[in-house]
């Protein structure tokens, strides 16, 4: 048999800045995921910093953010927000103009009506894409309601039970995978107040699914150990 070639190792690369600091957020106990809420960005790009050699621009906050954690002795997530935003600033363009960057914009129509959803992806960094909408709703005094999906087994009500949701029509739709879906909140039955929720959000850190597992859990309708598969959130103008 001819000899096997032998694959030739690459030195591990160096790691740019903003993974270096990001190791050391971690080593004091932060995950990927807190870092992301503290710069307000997605973890994906987190995880860039070690495989893009992204990060340059968050250098200034990720340093401020680890003095306050180390010498400060700060933990709270929110404090940690807001001392990154002061140190974050926006790409700019070759003529030194504020680059665009890509965002979706939140759709509330003039009548109050609003949706959006998080799929797994979503669900798994927060689902930030959910919070505008939400800010949105409670700065124009909007009610809202939103829908859940959990494994049966989650949820602490018999399907179609009126303790879970009493007033929703709205059929609980169960699913193959042993899933179900459920809909707290209807324009018929008043819904939510979306500055309520707004402020549940703030308090987790900008964390809907947290706000909303949170919610879920207190009012006695899910485990605790219960994980949200998919969430939509829909607003309305009370009349």
């Amino acid at each position: 048999m001819p000899p096997r070639t032998r694959r030739r190792q690459h030195p591990p690369r160096e790691l740019n800045e903003a993974a270096r600091l990001t190791d050391r957020l971690q080593q004091a106990g932060y995950t990927k995921r807190d870092i992301a809420r503290i710069i307000d960005r997605d973890p994906s790009l987190v995880s860039q910093f070690y495989t893009k050699n992204k990060g340059a621009a968050f250098v200034p906050a990720l340093r401020q953010i680890l003095a306050a954690v180390e010498t400060g002795g700060i933990t709270d997530l929110p404090e940690l927000t807001a001392i990154a935003a002061r140190h974050t600033r926006r790409r700019t363009t070759a003529s030194g103009a504020r680059a665009r960057v890509r965002a979706k914009a939140v759709l509330i129509t003039p009548t109050g009506t609003g949706t959006g959803r998080a799929g797994a992806q979503a669900i798994a960094s927060g689902s930030a894409r959910l919070r505008p909408l939400i800010a949105e709703a409670a700065r124009q005094g909007l009610r809202l309601a939103f829908t859940v999906r959990l494994a049966k087994t989650g949820y602490l009500h018999p399907s179609g039970s009126r303790t879970d949701s009493p007033g929703i029509r709205r059929d609980v739709i169960q699913r193959a995978d042993h899933t179900e879906e459920r809909s707290y909140g209807s324009a018929q039955t008043g819904g939510f107040d979306a500055a309520d929720f707004a402020r549940r959000v703030d308090a987790a850190g900008g964390d809907v699914t947290a706000a909303v597992h949170q919610w879920l859990v207190e009012t006695g309708r899910i485990r605790p150990d219960a994980q949200v598969l998919h969430l939509e959130i829909r607003t309305w103008r009370p009349r």
